[in-house]
């Protein structure tokens, strides 16, 4: 039980919380807001080209401005990329690709079957946990994470007669809030230590920095996340919520029928199948799935470059669409192929709102890009941050550098395009002072990660709002930001005082990667 103390600021909090959402929930549908939002960027080019501003970009030393789209040149480009903006917007091929395979096992009853399997074997107090864990390991196939599992969280929730809305934010927030937590590595740690071993070169040439740089950080991470976004998701989030009074369908915690499990033991034998294909594609060094200027590389680096990684999304198409045949006619719940064609049509239909809403928002980023603002907003802090002269307190200045990230994440969602702009600054100041570009980009990833959640313009924050309008309709951007705020405080905080407590120990970053350069 809460103190009265406790219980106070438990209270303020939630006050909080609810101005930020009625204050987010006066704001126009998300559609319109893109729409105004990509207009305002165009006003804004004009302004600040007009008065001259710009940087030098680090790693370059190219000047970088303003650019001004409301001339003719601008307006041309606008004009001519209405449809390239829109078909080229990140997330939607990967959203509309996967759900045509996933929309195979969702109308053969195979992913109900697994819901209810999972609630019924999973320890209710452990659900969320589960939920939280799963996200986090679910972000090393790139994006699938959220377009798979975030609406998985939901649904997990539902049918265990839990809000569902606090299950999509626990999954939320560990495929984005824990994107710099895993076990595994994955091709963002690739990029990472590519851009830190380039700004390293300028104080030491040739100094290497491996892909496995941070990788006890991240370890010891997915731990922390998931028992910080577990307190949170109790405490806070669901109380907020209250009981679920929607009207969306829940699935009934009845046994599996013999049916079922049948169509269960024939989808297993079928991922296996796919399974085995494609490890048979990977393992050998000639193997089909990997790039042939890569097979005389270590076997982690040709999985990574291999075309397994490049062409991840026909996969979770393939696992779909073959696990969903397979339980679909051993159950006997698929016929034939207009049973299986008018499930893919279902599936796509559910998302013309989301579709809607990307068209705007492609508008929006692709403006944001060509002006460069973004860029221009990143160099402007870090150069702030340099002239708070905290050169004898390395560890304050480290603790800027997490919480300028979070900042500039909230409007520069690509990890590696910051990255690519704050290492050349960043990376070297902190060897100048003794400290290793590992344990800089692992200060940074903690900064890049906790504010994802709590960000329109991260690129699938649309489809979060399009997963949550299937259960409370019209969910609007205050309710899933003060939904979510709780879980990017809290991360920001813990984490923080993780890497604080990660220096004082002197615990390596990853293998062979210290915290202090050798003289």
């Amino acid at each position: 039980m809460l103190s009265a103390h406790a219980s106070g600021n438990r209270s303020l909090f939630q006050r909080f919380l609810t101005v930020i959402e009625r204050i987010g929930n006066t704001l126009p549908n998300p559609t319109t807001l893109f729409a105004i939002l990509a207009a305002v960027i165009v006003l804004a080019s004009w302004f600040f080209s007009r008065m001259g501003v710009s940087v030098v970009h680090p790693a370059t030393g190219q000047t970088i401005a303003v650019v001004n789209l409301m001339n003719i040149e601008g307006v041309q480009r606008m004009l001519a990329a209405l449809v390239p903006n829109f078909v080229a917007f990140p997330p939607l091929g990967t959203v509309l690709a996967c759900l045509v395979g996933i929309a195979v096992a969702e109308r053969s009853g195979l992913v109900t079957a697994v819901l209810r399997m999972i609630v019924l074997a999973a320890p209710k107090r452990w659900l969320t946990s589960i939920v939280i864990f799963g996200g986090i390991l679910s972000h090393s196939g790139a994006d699938v994470g959220y377009v798979l599992f975030i609406p998985l969280g939901a649904a997990i929730f539902h049918t265990a007669g839990r809000h569902p809305l606090a299950g999509l934010a626990a999954a939320f927030a560990g495929v984005s809030g824990g994107f710099s937590a895993n076990l595994v590595l994955g091709t963002i740690d690739v990029l990472l230590a590519g851009l830190t071993q380039a700004a390293a070169g300028v104080v030491r040439p040739g100094m290497v920095v491996h892909a496995t740089a941070n990788w006890f950080f991240l370890i010891a991470a997915t731990f922390l996340i998931t028992g910080v976004g577990t307190w949170v998701t109790h405490r806070i989030v669901e109380p907020r919520l209250g009981k679920y009074e929607g009207t969306a369908p829940r699935e009934e915690m009845t046994p599996l029928s013999a049916a079922e499990k049948r169509g269960l033991r024939w989808t297993l034998i079928a991922i296996l199948g796919v399974c085995a294909l494609i490890l048979w594609g990977v393992l050998p060094r000639d193997g089909f799935l990997i790039d042939a200027a890569q097979r005389n590389a270590e076997l982690g680096q040709r999985v990574l470059t291999s075309y397994l990684m490049r062409g991840l999304i026909f996969f979770i198409f393939l696992f779909g669409l073959v696990s969903g045949l397979a339980y679909g006619f051993g159950a006997g719940t698929l016929k034939n192929d207009n049973d299986v064609v008018r499930g893919m049509d279902a599936s796509i239909s559910t998302m013309g709102s989301y579709i809607v809403m990307a068209f705007f928002a492609a508008q929006f980023l692709a403006y944001f890009n060509w002006t460069n603002l973004g860029t221009v907003m990143a160099v402007k802090g870090a150069e702030g941050i340099k002239a708070l002269n905290l050169q004898d307190s390395p560890i304050l200045l480290m603790v800027a550098l997490v919480f300028f990230t979070a900042a500039i994440n909230l409007v520069i969602g690509s990890a590696s395009a910051k990255w690519a702009l704050l290492a050349p600054i960043f990376v070297p100041m902190f060897m100048l002072l003794g400290y290793t570009p590992e344990l800089v980009q692992g200060a940074y990833r903690v900064g890049d990660s906790c504010t994802n959640i709590v960000t329109p313009l991260m690129q699938y924050f649309p489809l979060i709002l399009s997963f949550a309008g299937r259960y409370v309709p019209n969910t609007g951007i205050g309710t899933m930001i003060a939904t979510m705020m709780p879980y990017s405080i809290a991360f920001l905080i813990g984490w923080t005082i993780m890497l604080i407590a990660w220096i004082a120990l002197g615990i390596p970053m990853g293998p062979g990667a210290g915290l202090y350069l050798a003289n």
